[in-house]
């Protein structure tokens, strides 16, 4: 059994469990069909719960782990643990009120990757803002925010940033639109100040950052934002990340992957050369 991340939350965990789960069925030659008889369950029960998408109840943990032959106690004990942590809130618990379900799973899965790539053509990404930007992205967004809930979303937005300065954080590759950069959120002032903040992340060696020249034109990426999370357990898939309005869609089929990745790069390729972002940043600063 892999050891599972020490930063990840129970979305990372059910699926490390799911994937466990479905490499030892395979390699027993059972279908889902069969494993779902086992624990008085259907098909698609199976599906759910090796995709991560559902926790697993000990007891049924136990009976397929019977069913695969798995029965060293350091291995059944490694995984119902791990599938009993699996059950425990994330640490964004604190931020329930103001955290969409639907946003959730990315707050953990973000926690826990090891590299995560980034394509913005809008804003700055929020790892990368700064509280008053955040504030005037979210009152931006939706005017009829309470000015309580405002500040409790930023503190999460912050909360968040703390992954990049952990003792291993992740690496992040960030490709930024111009047009994020020129456009004016929270006014001159702010804007100026998130540039700034911009500048010194370059410097960060955890963080690569890339400009977009709006000359650029077309390009794969013109039909919107997206990440790409990656992680450093083999049981686990990449995952790309698209946000919309009111929820947001989460793809782990290595066709999707493949096809995200490929744009990620061709957007790489347009964008500037990681040296020479800070001075792009500096003079999009002035004229700010």
């Amino acid at each position: 059994m892999t050891e599972h991340q020490g930063g990840s939350g129970p979305t990372v965990r059910r699926m490390l469990v799911g994937s466990q789960l479905r490499r030892l069925r395979t390699q027993r030659g059972l279908t889902r069909e069969q494993a779902g008889e086992a624990i008085r369950a259907s098909e698609w029960k199976i599906h759910r719960l090796e995709n991560g998408q559902v926790s697993i109840k000990e007891r049924d943990l136990v009976d397929l782990l019977d069913l695969y032959g798995v029965i060293d106690p350091v291995e059944v004990g490694s995984l119902t643990t791990l599938a009993r942590e699996a059950n425990q809130p994330g640490w964004w618990q604190h931020y329930g009120d103001v955290l969409a379900s639907w946003f959730r799973a990315y707050v953990d899965l973000e926690s826990a990757a090891t590299l995560i790539r980034c394509y913005e053509g809008q804003l700055v990404p929020g790892l990368l803002q700064t509280e008053d930007y955040a504030r005037a992205v979210i009152l931006g967004a939706r005017g009829d925010v309470l000015p309580e809930e405002v500040e409790r979303r930023v503190a999460l937005r912050m909360a968040r940033q703390t992954l990049l300065q952990r003792a291993d954080p992740p690496r992040l590759r960030v490709v930024l639109d111009e047009a994020a950069l020129r456009r004016p959120v929270g006014g001159s002032r702010v804007m100026r100040a998130q540039l700034e903040r911009l500048i010194e992340a370059t410097r960060l060696p955890n963080v690569t950052l890339r400009v977009l020249p709006l000359d650029a034109g077309a390009h794969p990426g013109i039909v919107g934002s997206f990440s790409i999370l990656g992680f450093g357990d083999r049981e686990l898939p990449d995952v790309v990340y698209l946000e919309h309005l009111t929820n947001a869609a989460y793809l782990d089929k290595r066709d999707d992957i493949d096809q995200y990745l490929y744009a990620f790069e061709s957007i790489c390729v347009l964008s500037s050369p990681p040296a020479k972002t800070a001075e792009i940043l500096s003079r999009i600063a002035e004229e700010a």
